[in-house]
């Protein structure tokens, strides 16, 4: 196909506006897959896209079209996630993308990432085509819809808006016309040499690392011998191809394609996204720019309730496909080996954990995610960074704590302003500017990393009744007033339970911790502390009610031996602290995660 002829693309929606949809029905219209009646969201084919509604990891598929003006064009769909934890998903996508569809939903108009992902076609410098989906619903909102689009991009003409029904088909042959003349071909150079951007990969048993690209330069073609830029990483193309949207093998991907490279590489860490390939003799001398892989939001460790080497063996199964997710072995004395991980945010925890379910039959344990903080001791001239909050060092010990602070822009409507910044406020975010564009207002606030990695999305959609959206750029490391806070269980301290809190909020997340704990451990035949202990002093505790009623402490009527009992089956608990034997449920570990509630 001469490059002219090419279209690489990538939908952008909030969740639920109907992307998959309109995927399967250009699909279907270019005769890529078969019209049926099973074609549902063929691209969110993993069991928890499918439970959520959002796209988890994007995909690329190749569709052959012919226009109008019987020309014949290569469409390269790629695919794009909803969800605030996959910007970088998104970015991936639009790195290899000329343009975009801009898709909303005619019954709730623009929401949370509509803005979002907008914002991120903008700052790529591709081009934007915005697209009202399902027209046919009796609450479809369309003329309020086209004002919002136009209030968010004045360059948006209101005529030239598509309308359309993705469900039904409506309108879709239009959207492929306007793929043709709108989004401009790519304009790389056959003859140079080859210069390809890896933008997703995944890995197989067989073939090792398969690394989906945008040839930006040249071509390429099997047996071809390359080499990664980044890391001077030497290979042969086992084979190249495009998906279609399974591989299909080709004798060659030239300028402008977007496809694969079977690269062989057993190590999916020697394979960077973001990275450039080129050709190992006369390859181009300069790397392509690309974009920096997410890096993670959270950290929580995460353990098997069953057999280890089998949840060993499926988390990095998951690693291997999954370049965000980053591991590190871990062993915890109340729930044995397992491995500390580093997530895009906590959605993103829960689908591994969700995957590991469902793909793999795993059940898990996962503690409470935390972020990263920058400690200066004492007696250490340099800094450490501390992911894991059990290595945080004793409070003397300690001469200052850094938190990573996020400048975070939150695009809403004037109806929710007063909302959302007292939500900020609330989150311990400082004001840095707010700016009027048509009618959104975008407000910029510095605020603790630690504030929004939890449950800040969903506070943010529901006071906006799903309309603010919110974007983040790491700002650095600020001093911090902030405390380790250990949780002892019957005298022996849960280092799983450990959490990082600022001073002020320690006093009150505490009681809360500790009177849910009080329902959520399980039960012995004796009464069993719960507390909370920051810099040696206690400052919240509740008893855990025994199994049954205990003279010794129910009741006005005393009975002398079981209170005596009761004092030495305490003392021999405060003995064998170190050697605690409860058995912890995950509803014990989400206990952190509910304080909110």
């Amino acid at each position: 196909m001469k490059e002219s002829n090419i279209r690489n693309f990538s939908i952008i929606a909030h969740i639920d506006h109907g992307k998959s949809t309109l995927a399967d029905r250009i699909m279907e219209q270019t005769k890529t897959i078969r019209p049926s009646a099973n074609n549902d969201q063929i691209l969110d084919d993993m069991q928890v896209e499918q439970a959520h509604g959002v796209t988890v990891k994007s995909r690329t598929v190749r569709n052959l079209y012919t226009a109008d003006n019987h020309q014949s064009y290569e469409f390269n769909f790629i695919d794009t996630p909803g969800h605030v934890d996959f910007n970088y998903e998104v970015e991936k996508s639009l790195a290899a993308s000329d343009g975009v569809i801009l898709l909303v939903d005619a019954t709730q108009g623009i929401q949370a990432q509509t803005v979002a992902n907008y914002r991120l076609a903008k700052k790529a410098g591709i081009k934007i085509m915005p697209v009202i989906n399902k027209i046919d619903s009796q609450n479809a909102q369309v003329e309020q819809t086209i004002n919002q689009l136009v209030a968010l991009d004045p360059s948006f003409k209101a005529e030239a808006i598509l309308k359309i029904s993705a469900k039904k088909g409506i309108g879709v042959h239009e959207v492929l016309e306007a793929i043709v003349h709108e989004i401009p071909a790519p304009t790389g150079q056959l003859n140079a040499p080859l210069k390809a951007l890896v933008f997703d990969s995944t890995y197989d048993n067989f073939n090792g690392v398969i690394a989906s690209v945008r040839i930006i330069d040249g071509q390429v073609s099997q047996n071809d011998k390359l080499v990664l830029m980044m890391n001077q990483q030497t290979f042969t193309a086992k084979e190249v191809g495009f998906f279609q949207p399974d591989r299909v093998a080709t004798k060659t991907l030239a300028a402008g394609d977007v496809g694969y490279i079977v690269t062989g590489i057993k190590d999916a860490k020697e394979v960077n996204i973001g990275d450039t390939v080129t050709t190992q003799i006369d390859g181009c001398t300069k790397p392509l720019p690309g974009y920096q892989p997410a890096e993670p939001m959270v950290f929580a460790g995460i353990f098997p309730q069953g057999d280890y080497q089998d949840f060993k063996a499926a988390i990095t199964k998951l690693a291997l496909n999954d370049s965000a997710l980053q591991l590190t072995p871990e062993t915890s004395d109340a729930l044995g080996p397992g491995f500390r991980g580093g997530f895009l945010g906590v959605f993103h925890l829960q689908i591994i954990k969700e995957r590991l379910k469902t793909e793999f039959n795993v059940d898990v344990l996962t503690t409470a995610p935390n972020v990263t903080y920058q400690v200066k001791t004492i007696n250490d001239p340099q800094p450490v960074m501390i992911s894991n909050p059990v290595q945080m060092p004793n409070f003397e010990q300690i001469e200052w704590i850094k938190e990573p602070i996020v400048m975070i822009t939150i695009t809403t409507n004037n109806e929710s302003l007063s909302d959302v910044m007292r939500l900020a406020v609330q989150h311990k975010g400082t004001f840095m500017d707010m700016q009027n564009q048509g009618q959104l207002v975008e407000v910029v606030y510095a605020i603790p990393l630690s504030e929004i990695a939890y449950h800040f999305f969903n506070q943010l959609k529901s006071i906006s009744h799903g309309y603010a959206s919110f974007s983040t750029e790491f700002s650095g490391y600020e001093l911090a007033d902030v405390v380790k806070v250990t949780i002892q269980i019957n005298y022996a301290q849960v280092d799983e339970l450990t959490f990082i809190t600022h001073r002020v909020d320690a006093p009150e997340q505490t009681q809360k911790i500790v009177h849910k704990l009080k329902y959520t451990v399980p039960r012995r035949l004796y009464p069993m502390p719960a507390q909370a202990t920051v810099e040696g002093r206690v400052i919240a505790r509740v008893d855990i009610p025994p199994l049954r009623k205990n003279a010794a402490v129910n009741g006005n009527q005393y009975s002398v031996s079981k209170k005596q009992a009761l004092l030495r089956r305490q003392s021999i608990n405060k003995r064998q602290a170190t050697k605690s034997d409860i058995q912890l449920p995950q509803s014990v570990f989400n206990s952190l995660l509910d304080l909110d509630e």
